[in-house]
């Protein structure tokens, strides 16, 4: 199967989107199929280690087309891409059998246009609370998130199916309008984060005082609301220790003084990191999925999160951590000081959460990935049932079609049966 990829984003940029656009290309590459990602130019000398996404980096053999870009104003780090031919003739000359769109906005919108003129199919991946971003951002309030919505309709019409990262995302689409919605959710290395990489050396370093460590992981920016950590950063007995970077970090260090800023990590030491906490708190109230939740998970710590999006689907409240109200920081403290007193609770917490994501591989997402291009393929080619793409062994080509699995109806957010059941919840 000839694949191409249109992303808004890829390393060396560092975030969810990058990330699961990296492990698809991987998985279609080892299942004998023929990915081309197309993404915004980096800027200029940026250069991401090998170890950020992995043992091997982006791979030799997976092609990449940039095309022209500028810096978001306001967040550098984030990259628009500009109109360019350089889009329509990569898709053109990769001679695709379908197009998938990765957070599909500005770049993707084009792609879907281009895929439309050549008859290709188009599978659309919703990543990102474009909505919630333009009122986090005061894209003029109301108006921006309408536009958002008006936008994301738009593009995602073009799509023969859009996946959503957890029933929430799912949910939210269909109330607004946009259809043919199924489930597709992320993966994880529960062998890359695992509890094994607790390093009590680094506990002591970073909480020389044996305080609780309390963790947060991920971009520093406002929508992701790391400011309602602060009130727990003044609890006695407890370290807050922030990994990550972004526009929002002079003004976090300035409201948490007692906070530990580590920046980027990446690779082994970003999972050690994550192991060596005693609580993960994640704070964004506009997460599709929550990639970092589902990290510390495999990596058996104890989580809060709150109970607005993909958090929902991830956290069981009271078996694997705690869902809190969204957008409170009061909230999150108490419920630090629950599991401050806990040890025992705690690491039962971390034991559920890791046995919960285990069998969650990013090859087993990627499978059922490919469940959902057969499908497509299958409707656009006027075929009745779809075919199942069966689960070789890691290395081998993706096996013949064989029996399938019907679609669900147009809109709704739920997977079909046979998909469900290829997943672990």
């Amino acid at each position: 199967m000839r694949v191409v990829i249109v992303t808004e984003s890829f390393p060396p940029e560092v975030n969810g989107v990058a990330h699961s656009v990296l492990r698809t290309a991987e998985h279609l590459l080892r299942r004998g199929h023929q990915p081309l990602v197309v993404t915004p130019a980096p800027a200029r000398g940026a250069q991401s280690p090998s170890h950020t996404f992995g043992a091997g980096g982006v791979p030799a053999e997976l092609p990449v087309v940039h095309v022209p870009s500028v810096p978001l104003p306001g967040y550098p780090q984030v990259r628009i891409a500009l109109p360019s031919r350089r889009l329509a003739a990569a898709i053109r000359g990769h001679r695709p059998d379908l197009v998938h769109l990765a957070s599909p906005f500005v770049l993707g919108a084009r792609g879907a246009q281009v895929a439309a003129r050549l008859g290709v199919p188009v599978v659309a991946v919703y990543q990102t609370d474009l909505a919630g971003y333009a009122h986090a951002y005061r894209a003029g309030r109301g108006l921006g998130e309408a536009a958002a919505w008006h936008r994301i309709r738009a593009v995602h019409g073009l799509a023969a199916r859009t996946l959503a990262p957890s029933t929430p995302a799912a949910q939210d689409l269909t109330a607004h309008g946009v259809a043919r919605v199924q489930l597709w959710p992320r993966g994880v290395d529960s062998v890359r984060f695992h509890p094994r990489h607790r390093d009590e050396a680094l506990h002591r370093a970073l909480a020389p005082g044996g305080e609780l460590l309390v963790g947060y992981v991920g971009r520093l920016a406002p929508e992701k609301r790391v400011d309602l950590l602060a009130e727990t950063a003044t609890l006695p007995g407890v370290r807050v220790v922030i990994v990550g970077d972004g526009p929002s970090a002079p003004g976090l260090k300035a409201a948490m003084p007692g906070a530990v800023f580590l920046g980027r990590r990446t690779g082994e030491e970003l999972a050690r990191c994550f192991a060596t906490l005693d609580v993960f708190v994640h704070t964004g109230p506009l997460e599709t999925f929550c990639q970092t939740i589902q990290e510390a998970m495999a990596s058996g710590v104890a989580v809060i999160g709150p109970a607005a999006g993909g958090p929902l689907d991830l956290v069981a409240h009271h078996r694997t951590g705690l869902l809190v109200p969204p957008r409170d920081g009061a909230a999150v403290a108490r419920a630090v000081t629950d599991l401050a007193g806990d040890a025992e609770l705690r690491a039962a917490y971390g034991r559920a959460g890791r046995a919960e994501v285990t069998a969650r591989t990013w090859e087993a997402v990627g499978d059922l990935l490919l469940r959902h291009y057969a499908e497509v393929l299958a409707e656009h080619r006027g075929v009745a049932e779809a075919p199942l793409v069966e689960a070789p062994a890691p290395g081998e080509p993706a096996a013949a079609p064989g029996r399938s699995g019907s679609p669900g109806p147009t809109g709704s957010p739920e997977p079909t049966a046979p998909l469900t059941e290829e997943l672990p919840a």
